[in-house]
Order: structure tokens, then sequence, then C-alpha cells
């Protein structure tokens, strides 16, 4: 995003005239970002043998996700539903891994069907129900199984997935019991060792204490896997004091666990591939003066972007049109849904506004749409990308009739 004279710009686009056409909230997404990141990330890690698997978590998006398969990646799913759009997406069902500690009968059972890369399993029922379903098939089934490798990865509370008390993985004990049971199983294929410590990850010295646990396994075992998948969980730079994960660092890390190993590395990312490809165009309804502060009350709430609510994390937000006056007054922005934690960030020293003005709220690519909701009976955002300087609308903006 970029300001020319007083006014900002989405890749040559106003703001204003976007929010004239499609209407507040929106969302935009940038293509030029996601294919620069999708190409960083590849050109980063092009040393290691590798499968990028999206995380669909991220943004399910059906536009976006055709177009991050173009670009060469494959898929990370959690759900019959996002495995569904993955394959309707155009990915190949051998690009996908199905992860996640819940998996249904249903759920496994389309997945054999749809005959993907892994079914990534979590526990030892898991395990036995993959088996029950493939023997009814005849089938033997790829599968990889989730390693809790007890891994502080120095994130929010709420996004860590790899220490002891987490529920995602099995402990090293656990792992190595169900793994020698699925290598003598008739209708198994362990082909991964898969774990996945965190999102928002910004130093690579959590990873590397996770490959260390994993070595340990593996010499332990001394059994050749096909796949690690590693996860996903690198971070973005949310505002400016946030240190930017070295992708050469972790890239080193990896390479130096790979000596005189055949595995092929699954990578998993989400937010590192389209978090800073979005923005959340929204508009000031009131202005209210409280306590010491002045609310800024956008028609953007908690049911469009959920992440401050719910993790208490941050994201930039930016006027459309600079002002070079700053107010006087604190400006703590908020949306119209009925909770105290409504609320986007509270800013000192902002620049002036007034009723009616845009707001852009940043780098919302990732668990931005993917976690909206009707909470209050709201209407979800449109979403718009803008490839090659032309504007799509890629999800139309809900009608009350559509869900009243």
């Amino acid at each position: 995003m970029k300001y020319k004279s007083q006014n900002s710009l989405i890749d040559g686009y106003d703001p204003k005239n976007l929010a004239k056409k499609y209407a507040t909230p929106l969302y935009c997404y940038s293509f030029k970002k996601i294919k620069d990141n999708i190409n960083n990330f590849k050109k980063s890690f092009s040393s290691i043998d590798n499968i990028t698997c999206f995380s669909v978590k991220s943004n399910p998006n059906k536009i976006l996700l055709k177009e991050i398969g173009k670009l060469g990646l494959g898929a990370d799913v959690v759900s019959k539903g996002e495995l569904m759009r993955a394959v309707k997406s155009g990915i190949k069902p051998k690009k996908i891994v199905f992860s996640g500690v819940g998996k249904t009968s249903e759920e496994i059972n389309y997945a054999i069907e749809k005959n993907i890369l892994l079914i990534n399993a979590e526990s030892k029922s898991e395990i036995l129900e993959i088996e029950r379903i493939a023997k009814i098939k005849k089938k033997e089934v790829d599968i990889g199984i989730r390693l809790n490798p007890n891994t502080d990865a120095k994130t929010l509370s709420q996004i860590s997935t790899g220490k002891k008390e987490d529920k995602f993985g099995i402990s090293e004990k656990k792992f190595l019991e169900l793994a020698k049971y699925s290598i003598n199983s008739k209708y198994l294929n362990l082909k991964c060792l898969s774990v996945h410590i965190g999102s928002q990850i910004l130093n690579h010295k959590p990873y590397q204490r996770m490959l260390n646990v994993i070595e340990k396994i593996l010499k332990e075992m001394k059994y050749q896997f096909q796949y690690i998948d590693l996860g996903g969980g690198m971070g973005i730079n949310y505002d400016d004091k946030d240190k930017k994960l070295s992708f050469k660092e972790y890239n080193k890390s990896i390479k130096k666990f790979l000596r005189k190993k055949k595995s092929k590395i699954i990578f998993e990312p989400g937010r590192s591939i389209i978090g800073n490809s979005g923005i959340l165009i929204t508009k000031i309804i009131y202005i209210k003066e409280g306590f010491k502060k002045d609310f800024i009350i956008l028609d953007a709430a908690m049911n469009d972007l959920m992440r401050p609510a719910l993790y208490g994390a941050k994201h930039r937000i930016l006027p459309v049109r600079k002002n070079k006056k700053k107010s006087k007054r604190i400006y703590e922005f908020v949306g119209p849904i009925c909770e105290s934690t409504d609320k986007f960030s509270t800013l000192k020293k902002f620049p002036i506004l007034k009723e009616n003005d845009l707001i852009l709220i940043c780098d919302v690519g990732a668990y931005g749409m993917s976690l909206s909701s009707n909470y209050n009976l709201r209407p979800k955002a449109a979403e718009i990308m803008i490839k090659n300087s032309k504007i799509k609308l890629i999800n139309k903006r809900q009608n009350f009739k559509d869900f009243i």
C-alpha cells in the first residue's frame, strides 16, 4: 500500500473508489503480493527437496486457492470441507495433506477415496479408525503420525500447538509405539513424521529445537520416513516492532538436519503466503467522545476481523487520506458489535479523523475472512482481488436474505 500525494493507493487503486463501488467493509487482496510471497518462499527453500502445501484454514477463498494452486502449491487441509474446496480449486490430491485432531469417519473415508498424499494421524484411536476403514476398502493407506515435540514456539498461548499441554500430536513414547504398530499393519503405510509447533513464529530457534527432537526420534527408530512434515507457523510483521523470521537461518537448520537423510520436507505455510496481501477497508460511522479518548466507531467489527478480539492481535491501522495534523486525543478504533472486546487498536497521535472517513486495517489476508461470522446477524463483507491492474469480485457481500 502506497500514498500518492495525500491519498493511499492499493496496487494503484484509490480505496475511496473501491469503497464507492463495492461498499464497506471490504476485503481487498493483492495478487502481486501473494505471487511475490510464494516466489520468495520457493527461492528461500530451493536447496531443499520439498512440497509446499498452503494452509487452507488461513484463507479458503475459492479464487485465491485456484491462483495459489496455479503457482505450484499444494494444500494442507483440516476438514472435509477444506479438502473438497482444495480439490474443486484444481489442487492435485497427491499434493494435499489432511491434518487435525478430530477427523470423523466420514472425513477419513473421503480422504481415502480422493487418494490424497497423506492423512496425518494424531492419536491411537484415529490410527485404528483409519486402519478399520482401509481394511473395509481393502486398501493400504498412506499416513503420517504427528509428534508433539514439547517445543515452546515463543508465540501467543492461543496459537501454540507444540507444547506437551497442547492438544496436538502425541508424546515421543507414544509416537514410537504407534509408529511400530503402523509399520506392522497390513493396511497402513507409514510415510511421514509430522510436527507443527505453533503460529506467527518470528524466530528460527524454536524450529531448531523442534528439529533436534525429530533427530532424536529418528536415531531411536532407525526408520526411513519418505516425508518429514515440518508444519507451518512462519510469522509476518504486523507492526514495526516485529522481528522478521529469517528463512535463511531456518533453511540452514533444515539442511543441517537433512544430512545423510533421504526424506522430502513438507511445509504448510499460510500466513507467510497470504497474510500481508489483504487490506480491510472500513468507514467511520461515528466519532464518540469518551473518557480521556475518542471512540472511532467503524462499520467493520469483530465478526469481520476476529483476531484482535480473539488473540489480542495487532494490525496496523492507516488513514486513507494523510493528514499532518495529529489528534491530541487518544483514538480507540472499535466496531458496532455489543461486546467490549470489539476493538481493533488504541492509538495516540493519530492523524485527525472525521465521520465518513475511510480507514485501512492492514495485513488481514490470513485468518481474517476465514474467521468471520454472522455474529449479531451482520452480513459478511465482500472480497475483491487486484490482479494485473484489474479488479475481480471474488466473493460477493452477503445479503440479509442469504441468512435470515
